[in-house]
Order: C-alpha cells, then structure tokens, then sequence
C-alpha cells in the first residue's frame, strides 16, 4: 500500500504558507499512521459504553427537560417520513427543536442551552447567525428581495472572491447544495473528458445523487444503501479503499482498458471529514495519477473549503484539483450553497443562455445563485478574511482535542480523538471503521452503533451537540471558557463509562 506520503510529505507545510499569506487552521497536521493504530486498537476492544443504569438516568433528563421538544417530534412523525427532515438531526429519544442559535450555542424550545459543535453541518465558521452578516443580508432582503431570476451584482461579487482565495478556481457555477455540486463535476467531467468512469474513496460522501451513493460511511459497502437506484446507474462508478495509492494507479490503469477515467473525486482531508484520514501526500500522488491518465481530479470542499482556511485544503496542501464542489460554507450558513468551480476550460462546458442548447451541459436550479444566497456568502467570506475566523476555530479544535486526549488517558479508555484544525473528530464505539472482511462484522455493528446513538444522546443531555456523537466542528465563537465547558461536559459522560 502506498499513500504518496514521501512523495508530498513537506506539501502541507508549504501550503500553509502559500495562497496570499492566508492563515490555516491546522496548526499540526495528525500522525496518520499512529491514528490509524489507535483506530485499529479501538475496533479491536471490548465496547467501553455508558451503563444501562448512566442511559436510564439520561433518559429521565429529557423527560424532564424536553417535553416541548419531545411534542414537535411527535407532531412531526404525522407530517415527515422518519419525524425528522434533516440527516444530521439528533433522534434519540426524540429530536431536540431549536428555538435560537447564536454564536457557540443552540436554545431549544424548553430553554436548554448547548453548545453547538454541529455549526449546521460545518458552514458556519463565524459562529451561527453572525451579526454583521445578519445585516447585509437584511439590506439585500430591504432593497431586492430573496430572488429575481436575473443577474445580480452579488453574483460576481462571490464568483470573484472565491477565484481570489482559490485561484484555481478561474470559473465558478453556483448551485443549490454540495450534492448538485457533485452532480455537475461528474457530468464535466465527462464531457470534457470523452471518458466514463468516476472514481470515488470508500466510505466517503459526496451527496445522494445516484451515481455516487456508493461505499458510504464504511468502506467497502458498495451499493449497501443504494436503495431505489437502478444498477445501471453505479455500473461506471468505482471504490477504493482509503489512502491505498498503488491500488488507485492499478485500477486506473484496469479501467484504460474500458473506455477511461473521467474523474477522481476525494476529500483531501479523507472520507467524511477525514474520519479515515489522508496521508499529506495522499493528493499530490493522486494529482499525479490523474494527470498520467488523463482524468481529471475533483476536490469535494463541501467541508474543508475555507474551514482550513480561505485556500481550502486545495491550499493548505499545496495540490490543484482540475474542479472544486463547494457548499454549506460558499453561502455561510444561509440556504441554496454549493456549486463547482474550476479550470475555464473544463468549466466552459457550463457556458448558460439559451442560445447554447446542445453546446453545454446542462445544469439548473431556479433559486441557484439568488441575491440572498450570493450576499450572504459574500459578506460571510469576508468576514472570515477579516477576522481569521478559520485559523481562530482551528486554534479551539486544537484546545478541544487536546482536553479531550487528557480526559481520555485519564480513564485508559480506547476512544480515539484527532483534529483538522476546526474538524475534531472523537470516536468512541469504531463502528465506521469495522471492515466487511472481518469475519464478526454484522455482530459487531449493531452494537457499536448503537453505542454511538448512546454517546451522542449522552452528550446532548450534558449540553453538548455533536455531529452523530463522532465529529465536533469548532468555530471562531468558541472561546477557551466555551471549550472548556464543553470538557467538563464531556468528562461527566465519560466518568460514567464502564
């Protein structure tokens, strides 16, 4: 197994300095190999869960507590399939509803506060509902409205900011989510290429759409939730494991042979938010294998792009991917953000107006790039330049996970923490990376994700929110008083631990 580690080893150092002298989050960038030893160790323990006794006692609190949350959930199951719309939603007991959300905290509708280690998925790094973007975008509503269908000045503001930040990104196509990003550089790609066949990281998630629900969440799953999608539509789509370059360059070389690859798409950072992390010189080898196949190399920045810094991990890295897919941060937490962003030539295949049928290929979206959209990624942007909101964040993750190790020792427990900077990741339970050649897979999994739900509704009742109890997004709200509230938060649950 090769990962290019030696080939790029020094490229995140000298990526961190590059980009206009942008400040990145990531202070130290994670020993890889001695995490993934730690995570081996992890799947390969007994569980180390919280007692039915500690769970009981959680339970009790949301009674008490949540009732006014516990009612909308329950009004909610007769309207909305699951009782819930939103997958990163906490579901255990019930939903928490949020009444507020200001800087590093949520309010919910009984008047509990927590701190919100969500931030809405990621986007919003300035803390949520930010003041003086608040502003701007209630001016832009004043003046304009939320939408024209016309070309708006904020357009070309966003497309030239983000080109000033990422200059690889010479041509920006606004969308409405990071999934219809993906869509659109699947599609460029090959156009531009003649070629067919996508190539996608196990365990990774580039949105729902048809062609990518593919290896999600556990590598190796293949078409394990492609529930309702026709075969035919992942016949050209193709997983590999995690960090593996020898086998990315032998599968390149298989797939010559069949027509050729038009993409390969990866987090730079690794699958979900680097819960299988990347190597630094993972993607200047990939970059490398792309360019000798002639394939184009595809960065999904749904998360990493300005959370790292106003470079992205396209930045920090020091790699040039041939497209970029934003969303979440590209409009700052407000609603329709994603897009894709790239090289003219490739991103020349979008060129719109209806004189260009058949000539281009086809996107849409009625609300894509709306005044609202556009303005608050603007401002949101800047505002995180001005402020060094993602060097700031990074520098709390850095706290978080550095408190979280100590508790952690402190109770010789297995758990697992590492960060990217503002991505801090804590796991306790190893369900994502059980293996399907283990042999005790499907024993295992029920129970170790069960004992996620447990940890994350464990967490929740402390007054913390997290990301599925397994990954913590820190903002620049995040002062040393609220990580350190959160530590005591967390040293409660794992006091409990048997």
């Amino acid at each position: 197994m090769s990962s290019g580690t030696e080939a790029g080893g020094s490229a995140a150092g000298a990526g961190a300095r590059a980009a206009g002298g942008h400040r990145y989050a990531i202070s130290h960038y994670p020993d890889v190999p001695a995490v993934e030893q730690r995570l081996h160790r992890l799947v390969h323990s007994p569980l180390r869960a919280l007692p039915p006794e500690a769970l009981a006692r959680y339970e009790a609190w949301y009674e008490r507590h949540a009732g006014a949350s516990k009612a909308l959930a329950a009004e909610a199951e007769q309207y909305i399939p699951g009782g819930v719309q939103h997958n990163l939603a906490l579901n255990e007991p019930w939903p928490l509803a949020v009444r507020a959300a200001e800087g590093a905290y949520l309010t919910d509708l009984d008047g509990n506060r927590y701190i919100d280690f969500l931030q809405a998925g990621g986007p919003t790094v300035l803390g949520s509902n930010y003041a003086p973007v608040r502003e701007k975008v209630l001016e832009l509503l004043a003046s304009c409205g939320p939408v024209t269908g016309m070309l708006h000045e904020y357009e070309v503001k966003l497309a030239r900011l983000i080109h000033d930040f990422m200059p690889a990104v010479q041509r920006f196509r606004m969308l409405g989510s990071g999934t219809e990003g993906v869509m659109a550089a699947v599609r460029a790609a090959r156009a531009y290429t003649g070629k067919q066949h996508i190539v996608k990281i196990g365990g990774a998630y580039h949105g729902w759409s048809d062609q990518v629900v593919y290896g999600l969440r556990i590598p190796g799953t293949g078409s394990l939730e492609a529930t309702g999608i026709p075969a035919g539509a992942l016949e050209r789509t193709h997983e590999l494991a995690p960090g593996d370059g020898d086998a990315l360059g032998a599968l390149l070389d298989k797939l010559e042979q069949d027509g050729g690859t038009a993409a390969v798409i990866v987090e730079p950072v690794g699958p979900e938010s680097g819960t299988h992390p990347a190597a630094p010189g993972y993607n200047a080898h990939v970059r490398e294998l792309c360019d000798r196949h002639g394939a184009l190399l595809v960065f999904d920045e749904v998360v990493t792009g300005f959370r790292l810094g106003m470079g992205g991990a396209q930045g920090y890295f020091g790699v040039t991917p041939d497209l970029t897919v934003f969303g979440k941060c590209v409009a700052g937490g407000y609603p329709a953000a994603g897009g894709v962003g790239g090289r003219q030539q490739v991103m020349d295949v979008f060129a719109g107006g209806l004189t260009a049928a058949g000539q281009r290929v086809f996107v849409g979206g009625t609300l894509s790039a709306n005044p609202l959209s556009c303005a608050a990624g603007y401002h949101a942007l800047a505002e995180m330049d001005r402020t060094g909101a993602p060097a700031r964040a990074g520098a709390a993750g850095d706290r978080l996970r550095a408190g979280l190790e100590a508790l952690i020792a402190a109770r010789d427990l297995p758990y697992v923490t590492y960060n990217f900077g503002s991505i801090v990741h804590l796991h306790t339970s190893g369900v994502l990376h059980l293996t399907l050649d283990d042999p005790d897979f499907f024993a295992e999994l029920g129970p170790r994700r069960d004992m996620l739900g447990h940890m994350s509704t464990a967490f929740a009742a402390e007054g913390v929110i997290t990301l599925a109890g397994s990954r913590l997004y820190t903002s620049m709200a995040d002062t040393d008083e609220v990580v350190d509230e959160a530590l005591a938060a967390f040293a409660r649950v794992f006091a409990q631990v048997a």
